[in-house]
This record gives structure tokens, sequence and C-alpha cells, in this order.
């Protein structure tokens, strides 16, 4: 008797189109590096610091948070 695991894999899909329409020209939403199963934000070219960038949605969480 086997037991299939099925984990979830976030899509684009699940991600709401607010999400999708404040993301920078040179930012995507891909395959996340440290966690298949999740999106990564990933820039398709170098972000100078200090850039900015938004409107911000969302909960801002501490560092020690994430």
């Amino acid at each position: 008797n086997t037991t299939e695991s099925t984990i979830a894999v976030e899509t684009l899909d699940d991600v709401p189109e607010h999400v999708l329409r404040g993301l920078p020209e040179d930012v995507r939403l891909f395959p996340s590096a440290v966690d298949k199963t999740r999106l990564g934000v990933w820039a398709t070219k170098s972000i100078l610091k200090g850039k900015k960038f938004g409107p911000f949605v969302g909960d801002k969480k501490k560092r020690s948070q994430v």
C-alpha cells in the first residue's frame, strides 16, 4: 500500500493580478531557485542599488520574520 505525496506547486495563476501589474519592466516571476514549489522574483537585468518600485501591497515584515 503506497501513498502518493502531492506537493502543491505555486503558479502564475496563484498570483493576484495587481501583483503582476505592479512588477517593474525588468522583473519577472519564475520558479524559485530556493524552493521549487514556489515562485521567485527574478531580474532580467541588474537593478541599481537604491532603485525603488511599487506600490507595495501587503504586510511589511521584519527581516527576522521572513
